[in-house]
């Protein structure tokens, strides 16, 4: 009867495991650009907004998102949930409204501050932040409070 003996070397062990451990952390980067978490508050006439979603538009690269919610507060993502955003300066857009049937959306912000065209907002962005505070106000908009908006008939 023949026997086969295997041997295996002590160091050839930890090499695989070394070689294994490196390409595991080298590709642990997800290959998408620098993102810094940013969250933070939005306030209309000082009060909480607290219906609605604020965009971050870079010059180049992805836009961030976040929804409002209680106290106004936002999370921004970019990819994946409190990813945060690019660094750098960024127009912002605040779209605070809600549907309310099939033809009206109730605004709870000014409509001027839903597009960064009209907005006048900016974020400037170099590294974590948790205390953006973005004004907002309902003064020379043509209302003083929320309102509602027919977008047509069914």
């Amino acid at each position: 009867m023949n026997r086969i003996q295997i041997s295996i070397r002590p160091w050839h062990s930890l090499l695989t495991w070394m070689a294994l451990g490196y390409l595991l952390l080298a590709g642990c980067g997800d290959g998408r650009p620098k993102r810094v978490p940013v969250s933070g508050q939005v306030l209309i006439d000082g009060r909480p907004l607290e219906v609605g979603f604020i965009r971050v538009v870079p010059q180049t690269g992805r836009t961030a998102t976040g929804v409002l919610g209680p106290g106004g507060r936002f999370t921004l993502k970019t990819y994946e949930d409190n990813d945060g955003c690019l660094p750098g300066t960024h127009r912002l857009e605040v779209s605070g409204c809600k549907n309310i049937g099939e033809t009206a959306v109730r605004w709870y912000a000014p409509k001027k501050y839903a597009t960064t065209q009209t907005s006048g907002l900016t974020l400037e962005v170099g590294g974590p932040r948790d205390d953006v505070k973005i004004p907002l106000t309902w003064k020379g908009s043509g209302h003083d409070q929320p309102f509602t908006e027919n977008i047509g008939s069914k």
